[in-house]
């Protein structure tokens, strides 16, 4: 699982709960209604086309990909969900063969005349072709290409040499149907770690021709796929409304909680044998500012909510749920994020990109002269860890043991280094200037809510320090990521979440995925070098040598500057069963329940 994050934002809380029951058992009662917010604004539920945090929790609960992860093992734990098992593994983690399971059917459409539709192989090849198609703008691409998917480069490179639409029908070895339930996928390199990305609905969900065909002009707003819950309602920025999709195959919950694990096992208890999903509809409504979110909570206008960052000291003094709110029966579950807040630089830029000594060691005084001791505690409110590099906890490469010097604030050293490569105050107006004299102003982006301009404030200030004029511009988070794509920005910060693999986070100084997920657009041969080393390795102590040694180029060469880990604080109502979070899947809303 992939996702951008709004700074200083989490995901949705992971959620389980007590069966339904049966109607004609029970006495009547109202449709179960979970109501949650979104603490940014989505962009819409097309899986190529989005990598935001509020519109991947939405996908999660329409689309399937093969493969999840067990709700509740820790470590994280592969499994199928569309597929009858693992996929097949040959040629040396170059040929990946994936058998579903017979009997899944998308939600009901217009699009499918009026009778069910079920989910064949060949949907997954279409789903996965959408990604090479020009036409359809996707910052995830590299997953594909990365890997090298026979003939699909050539048949994207073909479209667009031609200018022609993309030609779905012909058949590639990248990927291709065997029969009606068993696809593969051939790489060009070995790739011992691809079977994880068939466990992303956003990146291994699949989509229906039909449906994308019918709704050709407009895909974000009419997503159909065969998971637990279906569009119903949908006001941009504002509200959206998941109803249960009565297509869905109603699976028995079969998690395996951690020995030891106290919480994952109370949940266990709660669902074992139990019929999914739990929920009617889940109301989701975009509440960006802190206050109004928190306060919606307060007021019983939502059932469950991530604890706003400035409510933390009131809300966890201490880590612990504040006695006010244990005394209403409100639970807090905490969590390590598996994701990373940072800053990046736009290394196309001609003021604080290029690999020149002078300007590495503009983004390196810019690192020193940077307090993430201070952004974690004033900013942050000690909700979190600070970052010693940008691999983010639960994935492969992470070393808690890691000491980098993004651990300490270090103006002296800044300043230092500044004057040894020539950035000077020449007029003397206490800021200095490039080292041909040029003005030296960084444009920083962030997006436009209470909490990015707290931390603008503390950048001023220790930027100031240092000599640098940075100027701010705050813009909603969709407009953000788009900039970003763009290479439109020379600063700015994003939160990225992903595992269980650091690969990814390593892939984000990669060269050729500038415009995709490498917003800093770095490109250094020798750091591609390594990337494909590491990335072409099973896992082992070798391996995680040269992921080590990916990690110091990466702080060597600062394309980006890592910021905190967040520790993110879920409370709930009583009446919401279960409240668990796991740190990569996004198909939450399945194991969902509250009392009526």
């Amino acid at each position: 699982m992939v996702q951008r994050r709004p700074l200083l934002q989490g995901g949705l809380a992971a959620l389980a709960g007590l069966p339904a029951g049966a109607a004609a058992a029970t006495p009547a009662r109202g449709p179960k209604v979970l109501r949650m917010a979104l603490p940014s604004a989505e962009a819409g539920f097309d899986p190529p086309r989005v990598s935001d945090a509020s519109s991947l929790a939405v996908l999660g609960a329409i689309f399937e990909s093969p493969l999840t992860y067990d709700y509740l093992a820790r470590p994280s734990l592969l499994k199928p969900c569309t597929a009858v098992a693992l996929p097949e593994v040959h040629d040396n983690f170059t040929r990946y063969v994936v058998t579903l399971k017979p009997g899944i059917f998308f939600a009901d459409d217009p699009a499918f005349g009026g009778k069910p539709r079920e989910l064949v192989a060949q949907d997954y090849v279409y789903s996965i072709k959408r990604f090479y198609d020009p036409a359809v703008v996707t910052e995830r691409l590299y997953i594909f290409e990365n890997a090298g998917l026979l003939g699909l480069s050539e048949l994207r490179k073909a479209a667009l040499a031609s200018k022609t639409p993309f030609p779905y029908d012909v058949e590639v070895p990248g990927i291709r149907a065997l029969d009606r339930y068993r696809f593969e996928v051939r790489l060009a390199r070995p790739t011992p770690r691809f079977e994880q990305q068939m466990s992303a609905p956003a990146t291994f969900g699949a989509v229906a021709r039909e449906v994308v065909e019918r709704y050709a002009a407009d895909p974000m707003a009419h997503p159909v796929g065969t998971g637990p819950f279906r569009l119903a309602q949908w006001r941009r920025s504002s509200k959206i409304v998941l109803e249960r999709n009565p297509r869905y195959r109603r699976p028995l919950f079969d998690g395996q909680p951690a020995p030891g694990d106290a919480e994952a096992a109370a949940v266990a208890e709660q669902l074992r044998g139990q019929t999914l999903p739990l929920l009617d509809r889940v109301e989701l409504s975009v509440i960006v500012e802190d206050q109004p979110r928190w306060l919606a909570f307060e007021g019983g206008e939502i059932d469950a909510v991530l604890v706003p960052g400035t409510f933390a000291p009131r809300v966890v003094p201490g880590g612990r749920l504040a006695p006010y709110l244990a005394q209403q029966g409100v639970q807090l579950s905490r969590s390590v994020m598996a994701g990373v807040t940072f800053s990046f630089f736009n290394c196309e830029n001609a003021v604080v990109g290029g690999n020149a000594p002078a300007q590495v060691a503009l983004r390196r005084a810019i690192a020193l002269g940077c307090d993430n001791p201070a952004l974690l505690k004033q900013g942050y409110f000690d909700q979190g860890i600070v970052a010693q590099s940008m691999v983010a906890p639960f994935n492969s490469g992470y070393d808690e043991r890691m000491v980098s010097e993004l651990g300490t604030h270090a103006p002296a050293r800044a300043r230092a280094l500044l004057d040894l490569y020539g950035y000077a105050d020449r007029d003397g107006d206490g800021f200095r200037e490039r080292p041909d004299g040029s003005p030296l102003v960084i444009e920083y982006a962030a997006t436009a809510d209470q909490r990015s301009r707290q931390l603008a404030e503390i950048w001023q200030r220790r930027m100031t320090e240092i000599g640098l004029r940075f100027r701010f511009a705050f813009m909603p988070f969709p407009e953000l990521i788009r900039r970003t794509l763009a290479g439109s920005l020379q600063m700015g910060m994003m939160s990225w979440n992903a595992g269980p693999d650091g690969d990814f986070y390593l892939s984000l100084a990669y060269g050729p995925n500038a415009s995709q997920n490498n917003d800093a657009r770095f490109s250094l041969p020798a750091y591609d070098e390594v990337y494909q080393r590491q990335r072409a390795m099973p896992d082992g102590p070798e391996r995680l040598a040269v992921m080590a040694q990916a990690q110091r180029m990466m702080l060597a060469y600062m394309p980006y500057l890592p910021h905190v880990h967040q520790v993110l604080n879920d409370v709930s109502r009583p009446s919401v069963r279960g409240w668990l979070r796991h740190p990569l899947m996004e198909m939450r809303f399945l194991y969902a329940d509250v009392s009526t």
